[in-house]
């Protein structure tokens, strides 16, 4: 169904008048406090900034919450309330300004100066309104707008000349019902992805669950039953070089630059034309807040940025194995304020060492957990985008309403 023909059939043939926001909604900036404000015992206003709305998904998060203290100045209007559109009005990063969050009840908090809040007039369903500053016709007008200045900030003038479709202007009660409808179906989007991610997220957190237990498990020898070594005596530790000229790699795979490159994080680095890693192995972040971060890697790769990679010196040591039995492990050190591992830290790390064959049945038990972990952990972002996709599309459908020159008469 075009998005024409949707839209007619929702609207039934009524009308649409374009109204500036500033006219329909008030905008109202949030407090402004300095460093002496902030609280030092944790009392006092609680204040939410930029941080506390989530990009993806235009949800509220309270992680890192802003206290300050009582005798700071504040205005009942700066207290966050029902059914307020909560906006990051300014930021260095072009691509927080504007995100938003719903307010869906009365909260004990405040919202700070480089925030804002949308509090709708009585011809406008505020949910109906959240959800046309999540559109593309949204991020168009600040596209607009910011692109020909320097400064990313909506003042009141930016957001006030926003125009808001209203839907039947002449007959307030049925407008309402047409924004409610539309909300009713795109809330059901929402929801459905927040239902999708809680429940791919609780089966995934299981699985991982039950891969540590029987890991654990496996790796449990009795005393006496199993010989222990060192790192330094089953496996050469190869410590990754300088990252390739930016002439001589690629950020993605082509026929020439084909071979990954790989960093103290999980994922690559780059591409580049040739490899010092031919085998399948084991690697370890060795610096920053990844290490000790354990990764399996495929042949064919070449390590960058001090990374640690694990060479079994004989057959006798299989690297899934070797893999399975270091992530059971806590490793990595900090002898200063930035944590780190060289060479002889990763040697002297000890491991069981059980016959071929045993190593060989645990790795078979393992790696089907450890395949049933990762086939979720890769279709839950792929899942929820496509869901996100599929609401972004009805949403900027729902919102796609005809301009003054098209517009109809209200029944």
């Amino acid at each position: 169904m075009s998005s024409g023909n949707f839209l007619d059939k929702l609207l039934d043939g009524v009308g649409v008048e374009w109204k500036e926001l500033g006219d329909v909604a008030e905008y109202v900036r949030g407090l402004v406090y300095n460093k002496s404000s902030e609280s030092s015992d944790g009392t006092g206003f609680k204040v939410l900034r930029a941080n506390n709305i989530t990009l993806t998904g235009n949800s509220l998060n309270f992680d890192d919450i802003k206290v300050v203290n009582f005798d700071t100045k504040v205005k009942k209007s700066q207290k966050l309330y029902k059914n307020d559109i909560l906006i990051s009005a300014a930021s260095g990063s072009r691509e927080h300004v504007g995100k938003v969050a719903f307010i869906n009840e009365d909260i004990d908090f405040y919202f700070g100066g480089f925030m804002a809040v949308v509090r709708c007039g009585t011809k406008l369903n505020p949910r109906f309104v959240f959800h046309i500053l999540t559109s593309q016709l949204f991020q168009n007008y600040l596209n607009e707008m910011l692109n020909s200045s320097t400064i990313n900030n909506l003042s009141s003038s930016v957001m006030g000349l926003f125009k808001i479709p209203i839907p039947c202007p002449e007959n307030p009660k049925k407008s309402l019902e047409i924004q409610a409808e539309i909300v009713r179906i795109l809330d059901t989007f929402t929801e459905l992805t927040t239902e999708l991610t809680t429940e791919l997220t609780t089966e995934l957190n299981l699985r991982k669950k039950q891969y540590n237990h029987y890991r654990d498990q496996l790796l449990s020898f009795e005393d006496g039953k199993v010989e222990w070594k060192t790192l330094g005596e089953t496996c050469g530790v190869i410590t990754g070089g300088e990252a390739p000229a930016s002439g001589l790699m690629s950020r993605a795979p082509t026929n020439i630059y084909k071979y990954p490159i790989y960093g103290n994080g999980a994922d690559v680095y780059g591409y580049t034309d040739s490899y010092k890693i031919d085998k399948d192995v084991v690697t370890i972040s060795s610096i920053g807040a990844n290490t000790g971060t354990v990764y399996f890697r495929k042949a064919y790769f070449t390590p960058i940025i001090r990374l640690k990679v694990l060479m079994p010196k004989n057959e006798r040591i299989h690297p899934r194995y070797l893999f399975h039995v270091l992530s059971s492990l806590t490793i990595g050190r900090k002898s200063s304020s930035v944590p780190n591992m060289n060479a002889a830290d990763v040697k002297r790390i000890s491991i069981p060492v059980p016959s071929v064959e045993t190593q060989a049945r645990i790795v078979a038990i393992l790696d089907k957990f450890d395949a049933l972990t990762t086939s979720l952990t890769e279709g839950l972002p792929r899942e929820i985008e496509l869901r996100q996709r599929q609401y972004a599309h009805y949403r900027d459908l729902l919102l796609s309403f005809p301009k003054p020159t098209q517009a109809g008469e209200c029944p």
